[in-house]
């Protein structure tokens, strides 16, 4: 779990620690703890409503400091956990009534709805706020995961239309032709820690995904496979650079048949 919520927003800046839980009222929730409150806003922003083990991610930043964050600015206070009792509702103060609606500027993010096996136990987190509502749905900016159904052969936003050469000018040297369009797609350089649910959760938001191979041996390459060459198209344009890890853009083709 720690290892896919990393691949995901490690994207977006330096992590210093990711926190999860298995406690039952803690269940499906998780803190990702960025260096820079910027990275925590771009990653807050890209990410809300991402797919994650089929549910949409819902994130807000969380209501105080984490430890981590508290110790670098020099305001950790060491607490009691044992006698820390959650407030009832109707003890609220104003002012932490504002801080859930409008979220505290912690450097930090999560929660994955949902139960998520296997996560170790939660130590030192702040309890993360709950979903507002009224929230608006995923809209991801430009630079960031673009959308899903991008037509094969349609320029990206921001791409360059094709160099018009002026007379007498030689043209430049092409590169090497791509494949066909296949079914199934081939990703590259792809990170050391990559495994088959990263890669699933990336490509399950999109329709006709079927299945993800991995290459024994090669942590760098992987096949997926789409009901048809055109959703594989779809997706192959969507996440084209995709970066898995600060250093690696996924780079993705047609499969050779």
């Amino acid at each position: 779990m720690k290892k896919s919520l990393y691949a995901i927003f490690s994207q977006f800046g330096q992590i210093l620690d990711i926190l999860v839980s298995r406690s039952l009222k803690m269940r499906g929730q998780a803190f990702v703890i960025f260096k820079e409150v910027s990275s925590a806003t771009n990653a807050l922003r890209s990410m809300q409503g991402f797919p994650f083990y089929d549910k949409p991610m819902r994130i807000q930043y969380a209501k105080t400091d984490s430890d981590i964050i508290a110790k670098m600015k020099g305001t950790f206070v060491e607490r009691d956990r044992k006698r820390e009792k959650r407030k009832p509702k109707s003890q609220e103060t104003p002012a932490a009534k504002k801080a859930v609606q409008g979220g505290a500027a912690a450097p930090v993010v999560g929660a994955v709805q949902g139960p998520v096996p296997g996560m170790p136990p939660m130590t030192q987190a702040p309890r993360i706020m709950h979903h507002m509502p009224g929230q608006p749905p995923y809209m991801p900016p430009p630079g960031m995961i673009p959308p899903p159904g991008l037509a094969p052969g349609q320029l990206p936003p921001g791409a360059m239309p094709p160099q018009q050469l002026m007379p007498g000018q030689m043209p430049p040297a092409q590169p090497l032709s791509e494949n066909p369009p296949n079914h199934i797609l081939f990703l590259t350089n792809l990170p050391e820690e990559t495994n088959e649910l990263m890669l699933s959760m990336l490509f399950n938001q999109f329709p006709g995904f079927k299945e993800v191979r991995l290459v024994p041996g090669r942590h760098d390459i992987a096949f997926v496979e789409f009901d048809n060459e055109v959703q594989a198209g779809a997706a192959r344009d969507a996440l084209q650079g995709f970066k898995i890890t600060q250093n690696n853009a996924m780079k993705i083709s047609f499969a050779k048949k």
